[in-house]
């Protein structure tokens, strides 16, 4: 899809001790299947290298990497951000801070269903991360279209995504930029009962003692599993869509060039 639109996607994982930014479809296909890849944020990142054992970053880990190779536009499903809890907890995704110091513009369906939408919000703008919104008003809550929280600033078209990201970059104010895009509405799961199963495989996590980076992969197994799968489902369709997304931004910020601003 990436490619038909006329960019080119480049996967990014650690593979024998190296920083890898394209993975071949034998590669890919390894990291889905093998549940032997460490997640690699931005702590983790020198361990993994060190120790050249396989690593699948995360969107912070990803952010840092593409900076590294000059690539401005990631495409993820969802980012993370502050978990639900977090006054007691301090469980605050890695991903928040690197938006606000490392210049990349993420493609997202929004946060996380799983996190506090709207603390994650409060923290993006308290560390002046601008959130864009295309094709609504409101931010997007990655399962389900609508968080309830409006987005910053609503551009729809790539054109004028490109102008207002180039601009921030030109004025040298350093860091990221979320663009936040909802599932498409035939792929969206109902907001009750998405935030009923959410709420299951958290009161799940607690009782079994489960913290820090191994939360969010269980909750998003564990709703895999309560759905029968259509979750999954609801994720590849996010993907795709924001793939697409990510793909227009790119070509139009090539095109945009540097020196927006004199």
């Amino acid at each position: 899809m990436i490619r038909d639109l006329g960019a080119e996607p480049a996967t990014i994982a650690l593979i024998d001790a190296r920083i890898r930014i394209g993975l071949s479809d034998d590669e890919l296909e390894w990291f889905g299947r093998s549940g032997k890849a460490h997640k690699a944020s931005r702590r983790d990142l020198p361990a993994v290298l060190a120790s050249g054992e396989p690593g699948a970053t995360t969107v912070a880990g990803t952010m840092i990497c593409a900076a590294l190779a000059g690539i401005e536009v990631f495409v993820t499903g969802g980012i993370g951000g502050v978990h639900r809890g977090a006054q007691e907890t301090f469980d605050i995704s890695a991903d928040l801070q690197e938006l606000a110091r490392t210049s990349v513009a993420v493609v997202c369906a929004g946060a996380k269903s799983i996190l506090d939408i709207g603390l994650t919000l409060e923290y993006l703008e308290t560390h002046g991360v601008p959130v864009l919104s295309c094709e609504q008003d409101n931010f997007a809550a990655f399962y389900k279209r609508d968080s309830g929280f409006r987005a910053d600033y609503r551009l729809d078209d790539a054109a004028e995504q490109a102008r207002f990201i180039r601009t921030k970059w030109d004025l040298g104010l350093a860091g990221g930029v979320v663009l936040s895009t909802p599932v498409p509405e035939a792929a969206a799961m109902a907001s009750e009962e998405i935030d009923a199963l959410t709420q299951q495989a958290l009161d799940e996590a607690a009782a079994q003692g489960i913290t820090g980076k191994a939360v969010t992969p269980f909750l998003l197994a564990r709703i895999q599993s309560l759905t029968g799968g259509r979750s999954l489902a609801t994720n590849i369709a996010l993907v795709k869509h924001n793939a697409e997304i990510g793909a227009r931004l790119a070509l139009a910020l090539a095109r945009a060039g540097r020196g927006a601003v004199d």
